[in-house]
């Protein structure tokens, strides 16, 4: 498919630029998302085929199919397209604020600041579910602000935010393994069970949170998706075009920031999301730019079928599904690397 792209007129007479090719690359993974929620709610130990789950969804089943689909199955894929949403949108806005393609959150620790958060609720505290999200969103929130705050030399610049990100990360994981040390057995297990990344569990006490901070967060971020692409561009050619390249950049780091620490706060640090996705986006897209539907919808997409493989690919054991992201994850990069040797940049 080759890459068109038209002008669309709206009535009032606003022109918008239409990239034929990423639509439709959008259209598709929100379809493959959806067929893959519907396929995951029938999935389980009772299992429910798929036009069945699709009536119990508009309210047409029976009482038994309606407890599991509603109370049992559906807010844990809510959960996981939320979280997947959330992971691949964030990472998308930090390879494009700092124009390089590790500048994701798996790198930059907040991941590990989120973790470093959860493990003081859990081991210092011994707090419940709800203060250990809390305890991993105020984590990665004050993560965020330490490396905006130490990178800062008249403006942040990409590869000083990713050397400050690997210096944090480097110390928050070693205050992550000091915490661990310190707790008792049974902490310590709670806490590598979180560490790992999982859905299981999940309810709509953890959907509504995020739900709301998605639909603040994401209107917000793509509304400033124009100004994301011209600074891409460099700053000073961003001034001349009359962006606010400071005040751009706090906001979406902001916004990246929370999008990150709440889908951490929801299902633990699931690992290799937000930096692939944005990567596999721009690939499918061949579109220059953030792509952040794009990656939105294929973050939504790779951890709604990851939860899937999780779940039925290995046999009667079930895996976390932070596990089977970091598989397909660490197979990607290896298949990356090749690839780039291959065509002689590297």
């Amino acid at each position: 498919m080759k890459t068109t792209n038209r002008a669309v007129r709206t009535p009032g007479g606003l022109s918008v630029r239409l990239d034929v090719r990423a639509f439709v690359v959008v259209l598709l993974l929100l379809v493959a998302a959806l067929a893959a929620s519907v396929v995951l709610i029938g999935t389980g130990d009772f299992p429910i085929p798929a036009a069945d789950v699709l009536r119990t969804l508009v309210g047409q089943g029976n009482a038994g199919q309606e407890f599991i689909v509603n109370e049992l199955r559906l807010p844990r894929v809510l959960v996981g397209l939320l979280v997947g949403a959330a992971l691949g949108l964030g990472g998308a806005l930090f390879q494009s604020i700092s124009r390089n393609p590790l500048g994701s959150p798996d790198v930059l620790g907040l991941g590990q600041g989120a973790t470093a958060g959860a493990l003081t609720v859990i081991v210092l505290f011994s707090g419940s579910a709800e203060q250990v999200a809390v305890g991993a969103l105020v984590g990665g929130l004050v993560t965020g602000l330490a490396i905006y705050v130490l990178a800062w030399k008249r403006g942040v610049h990409g590869y000083r935010l990713v050397l400050v990100g690997i210096g944090v990360s480097a110390i928050v994981t070693a205050v992550n393994g000091y915490l661990l040390t310190k707790s008792d057995i049974v902490d310590a297990a709670r806490a590598v069970v979180w560490m790992t990344g999982s859905l299981d569990g999940r309810d709509w006490a953890q959907v509504w949170p995020l739900l709301g901070l998605c639909a603040v967060l994401v209107p917000l971020v793509l509304g400033n998706a124009r100004a994301l692409r011209m600074m891409e561009m460099g700053d000073d050619v961003s001034y001349a075009l009359g962006v606010r390249v400071e005040r751009v950049r706090l906001l979406l780091m902001v916004a990246a920031v929370l999008l990150t620490a709440s889908a951490t706060a929801a299902a633990g640090p699931v690992s290799f999301v937000a930096l692939t996705a944005p990567q596999l986006a721009r690939r499918l897209t061949r579109s220059p730019g953030p792509n952040l539907l794009a990656s939105l919808s294929m973050g939504a997409a790779l951890l709604v079928t990851a939860d899937w493989l999780s779940q039925r690919a290995f046999g009667a054991e079930q895996l976390p599904v932070g596990v089977v992201t970091g598989v397909l994850g660490g197979v990607y990069l290896l298949w990356l690397l090749v690839s780039e040797r291959r065509a002689g940049r590297i």
